[in-house]
């Protein structure tokens, strides 16, 4: 049996002209706040959200006020979270390990895990305040040793939003600032007479904010190139079908373009989740978003095996991919291309995104072929080092000199014949006499 396209999302023609108006509006942003600083990042805060206060960056003062404003709950929640995603990138950053070792007689090499000096970090707060952002970057950014973590988020209905900045104090942030868009990302990564730069920028954001550290990457170092959210749900006949829909529906409410895909074995099945999707809409509060983007980009692929299924997926390269089969592990041992997986009917990408512990901050737009998500080991750089005795230099010295010979770099040749001649008493080299 061929693969079949039960329902297909929109064209890619239609999202390139979006691309490119997106790209155009934010390189002449970036240009505005490269040229006139703290001016441009006022004016466009004004524009895009009416928000121009005194200070941007919040006072220790705010900072207890909007904590204290909180109930118990609230914080305890937040408090319960970060422990997790804590502790599990405590547990990710003691995999890593420095390494020193003799590979030749006198020769030894080795690398150290070094974390980048300063992030800033994107939370993001339009019509949804993504809390749970915080944690994924902020207080992985700490658990890897960054010494300095700054934090923006946008205003949310008038000010800063109570729970994003209680979530960003206690993940650790070293500054907060009220200030969302694009300008916020240029104002970390560009600096301005009051934002000291930063080397790295994570976290998600819409559209602007993703063209906005793709454009600066190069200038600073980013988590990932970040598209709409998406959610592929791997099902055969034993799966629930009110499960799947909300589990579609979950991620379609991020936004109007995020795409939520189904690959099944059952006929019946596909049938079935759209009427369970159709009847869910009629009820869900987010509708007026999932709706259009279950219209637009939602996919059903029917296959005949789960090695059909397994082969799709893996060219689908999802960022969250749900596996709701009779055996989610063997998906686990043989799927490749994935941003998170997410093994039966029990958990879900809500619980992903929001508290077991693991990063949310995941590859999107086909980049789980290459890369996984954002992790410790990411605020580091694995950096070699070499130290060899005068002997072992001779050793290396000889080979050096001849495979610089074979490629014309002359003064690579040099830098080996001279070791030679001080530690090998050999006359060899250009600069002999």
């Amino acid at each position: 049996m061929t693969i079949e396209f039960i329902k297909t999302g929109m064209n890619s023609e239609l999202a390139d002209e979006a691309d490119t108006k997106v790209r155009e509006t934010v390189e002449q942003i970036l240009k505005d706040v490269r040229s006139r600083g703290d001016v441009a990042v006022r004016e466009l805060s004004e524009n895009f959200d009416k928000w121009s206060p005194e200070n941007f960056r919040l006072t220790s003062g705010d900072i207890d006020s909007l904590v204290a404003s909180l109930p118990k709950e609230t914080v305890d929640d937040i408090k319960f979270a970060q422990k997790q995603v804590r502790n599990f990138a405590q547990i990710q950053k003691d995999a890593l390990r420095d390494v020193e070792v003799e590979t030749l007689p006198g020769v030894r090499l080795g690398h150290k895990n070094i974390p980048v000096n300063s992030v800033g970090c994107y939370v993001p707060g339009g019509r949804y305040p993504m809390v749970a952002s915080a944690h994924m970057s902020i207080v992985t950014a700490k658990v890897a040793g960054v010494k300095r973590v700054i934090a923006c988020t946008p205003p949310n209905e008038g000010g800063p939003h109570a729970a994003t900045i209680a979530a960003m104090h206690f993940a650790g942030a070293d500054e907060i600032y009220c200030l969302g868009g694009v300008q916020a990302v240029a104002a970390m990564a560009i600096g301005t007479e009051t934002i000291d730069p930063v080397v790295m920028l994570v976290g998600p954001g819409n559209a602007f904010v993703a063209e906005a550290k793709r454009q600066l990457y190069g200038q600073v170092g980013i988590d990932l190139f970040a598209g709409p959210t998406e959610v592929l749900v791997v099902a055969d006949d034993t799966s629930d079908v009110e499960i799947i829909a909300v589990d579609l529906l979950g991620q379609a409410e991020h936004g109007p373009n995020s795409p939520a895909a189904l690959l099944t074995t059952s006929s019946d099945l596909a049938k079935n989740v759209t009427k369970e999707i159709d009847r869910q809409l009629e009820v869900l509060p987010t509708a007026d978003v999932a709706r259009v983007a279950w219209n637009d980009y939602g996919q059903i692929i029917l296959c005949s095996s789960r090695e059909e299924m397994l082969a799709e997926a893996d060219r689908l390269a999802y960022e969250h991919v749900e596996i709701l089969t009779a055996e989610p592990r063997w998906f686990l041992e043989n799927m490749t291309n994935y941003g998170a997986l997410f093994l039966g009917p029990e958990t879900n990408v809500s619980y992903g995104d929001k508290v077991i512990g693991t990063n949310h901050t995941l590859p999107t737009k086909g980049a789980a072929r290459y890369t996984g998500g954002l992790w410790v080991g990411k605020f580091m750089k694995t950096c070699t080092f070499q130290e060899i005795t005068e002997e072992a230099s001779v050793l290396v010295g000889d080979y050096c000199s001849r495979l610089c010979e074979l490629e014309r770099f002359w003064g690579h040749k040099e830098q080996a014949d001279l070791r030679l001649r001080r530690y090998g008493g050999r006359n060899v080299g250009i600069n002999t006499k």
